[in-house]
């Protein structure tokens, strides 16, 4: 079904992931690591809250809902995680501190604290290897078809960090590799009233993402990672505004047949 109904993610959660358009043949394929904030039920809720669960630090308001709009608009596969980034942060390395956060903004997990050397690797086995392996077939199922894929990350930030304003709309981040970026910013940058972050509010080196470095800079990738300001997109009607800014600014860049080379 190419137009699924928006419940259908959360409908989908248990799922260590959920593919959309999956059928669809693209060289474009869209991932968003913190779509869900759902949390196992053997995890008894981590012990926090439920009210927690709902913000930033379980996952990325609005990012899950731009990420599929942006599928269908691009005609391209999407990746996304089912579960909340509290059980395991699929966009850290698995000996980063922040993969399973004792602490995060603040907040104690309790369900965290104290983690036995088995239940990391559960966590590891049941929800981190499987998503990442998903990407990571679709990927060698292009390149083995002699495609070099574009890859598409859907992040969201938080407008306010550390009592400081973070004034960006968007921004796009990479590490060694500034290509696609460089190039979907040039086309965004053609609306003069969007506040554009080039490596903001975070960048591609720092803290270390796992995706952009194990799919993308790995093989050589044509990958950029998108950061939208929460507030911007927490609603449908904003999320499909900016799933329409992305995909007119995407377009002229995955048009280009010169994006699709390896880059190293």
């Amino acid at each position: 079904m190419l137009n699924p109904p928006l419940s259908e993610i959360e409908q989908s959660e248990g799922a260590p992931f959920t593919v959309l358009n999956g059928e669809l043949a693209s060289p474009v394929l869209i991932i968003c690591d913190h779509a869900s904030r759902f949390v196992p039920p053997e995890c008894d809720g981590l012990g926090l809250e439920e009210t927690l669960l709902y913000r930033h630090i379980a996952w990325d308001i609005g990012a899950a809902d731009v990420a599929r709009r942006l599928s269908n608009l691009l005609r391209a596969p999407a990746v996304f995680c089912g579960t909340s980034r509290l059980v395991i942060d699929c966009n850290r390395e698995l000996d980063d501190p922040a993969s399973i956060p004792a602490i995060s903004d603040g907040i104690e997990v309790p369900g965290n604290v104290d983690l036995d050397a088995a239940e990391r690797q559960r966590r590891v086995e049941q929800y981190f290897l499987p998503y990442h392996g998903e990407i990571g077939r679709r990927i060698r199922a292009q390149l083995d078809a002699g495609v070099v894929p574009a890859l598409v990350s859907v992040h969201s930030f938080t407008p306010m960090m550390n009592h400081l304003a973070r004034p960006w709309h968007v921004g796009l981040l990479w590490d060694a590799n500034p290509q696609m970026a460089a190039a979907v910013i040039e086309q965004l940058r053609r609306d003069p009233t969007l506040v554009i972050g080039e490596n903001q509010p975070y960048n591609g080196w720092e803290p270390r993402g796992y995706a952009i470095h194990a799919h993308g800079e790995a093989h050589g990738l044509p990958m950029t990672v998108f950061e939208m300001r929460q507030d911007l997109i927490d609603t449908h009607h904003g999320a499909e505004s900016w799933a329409h800014i992305l995909a007119a600014a995407l377009r002229p860049v995955l048009a280009d047949k010169a994006l699709y080379r390896m880059l190293r």
